[in-house]
């Protein structure tokens, strides 16, 4: 019996960090879609378009829930819940609007190989909120792998430099950074949240929520000043957005629903989709200095490595 329980735990344990790497990956394919819808578009027309099409892949899952036994029992099953829990989740939605909105300007107006290698710093505010709130402990190898993440965003602030980029003094730096600020607390909140919620009470109310605010916003702040701003170009991006976020959402959710999942550890792997947004910054948008920031990126993967090695 303890042999079952031994390979159980090992299992459990290799499982939640395997969902945060596979996560991270379609991260990646989010960001690089993202980046090609924003450039030279519309910021709100496109993040409501992507709250919108979310909403309307999860729609189905309410309706079979609600209305069927479809998907009664089933990891897919939307379950009725209270109004004090829809008031929480609504929380979590304006929280991750927030980070939206200053991530896409954000990532709108600069070169994925900066944007990219700063978010990927988030981790680090998460790390501080998950032992201060949550008791998380780092040993030696996860300690290395954080500084590690840490020096990458201070050698690639000297990066941008040579682009002109001047992280004090650049607004777009300012807004990625709020985003990066938003995010951890978001993901602070997630792990509150899955310790006493399912995966699609989280994934589909706080995607709805979003797009009803997202709704006022595109109605009241943005349709009356069009004309003035940036037009809107329709990409087929857009709707990729929406699947990859979906996808890294939920697989993010489930990781964080095993007890012995740790936030600081699966938001440190998250930010590895890094290494997919600079090969394509490098690749499809040809953007400048990538030897510098390649070494930035390279000290971004080893402090993985050092996390993975710290976890197993």
């Amino acid at each position: 019996m303890s042999i079952v329980n031994c390979q159980l735990s090992i299992y459990t344990k290799c499982m939640w960090l395997l969902l945060a790497f596979c996560s991270a990956f379609l991260l990646g394919c989010y960001d690089v879609n993202k980046k090609v819808s924003l450039t030279g578009n519309a910021v709100i027309p496109v993040l409501f378009l992507n709250t919108l099409i979310s909403s309307l892949i999860l729609l189905p899952f309410i309706l079979l829930s609600y209305f069927t036994p479809v998907l009664d029992g089933t990891m897919f099953e939307v379950p009725r819940v209270s109004f004090e829990v829809h008031a929480a989740v609504f929380l979590k939605a304006v929280i991750v609007l927030s980070s939206w909105l200053f991530g896409y300007f954000g990532i709108k107006h600069l070169p994925l190989t900066i944007t990219g290698p700063i978010k990927a710093t988030q981790p680090i505010l998460t790390l501080v909120g998950a032992m201060l709130i949550f008791g998380e402990r780092l040993n030696l190898y996860q300690w290395i792998g954080v500084l590690l993440a840490l020096l990458s965003f201070f050698l690639l602030s000297n990066a941008g430099k040579k682009e002109g980029l001047h992280f004090a003094h650049n607004k777009w730096i300012f807004f990625t950074i709020m985003s990066v600020i938003t995010g951890s607390l978001s993901g602070l909140y997630d792990k509150h949240l899955m310790k006493s919620l399912d995966v699609m009470t989280v994934q589909v109310w706080f995607n709805v929520y979003q797009c009803l605010m997202m709704t006022v916003i595109l109605l009241f702040l943005w349709y009356p000043r069009r004309k003035k701003s940036t037009p809107f170009v329709w990409h087929w991006n857009i709707i990729f957005i929406s699947v990859f976020l979906l996808a890294a959402d939920w697989i993010y959710f489930y990781a964080l629903s095993f007890p012995e999942s740790m936030i600081s550890i699966v938001s440190m792997i998250r930010r590895s989709n890094v290494i997919v947004t600079f090969t394509a910054g490098a690749l499809f948008f040809h953007e400048k200095n990538l030897k510098r920031k390649a070494f930035d990126l390279f000290l971004v993967f080893l402090g993985m490595l050092f996390i993975y090695w710290g976890t197993r």
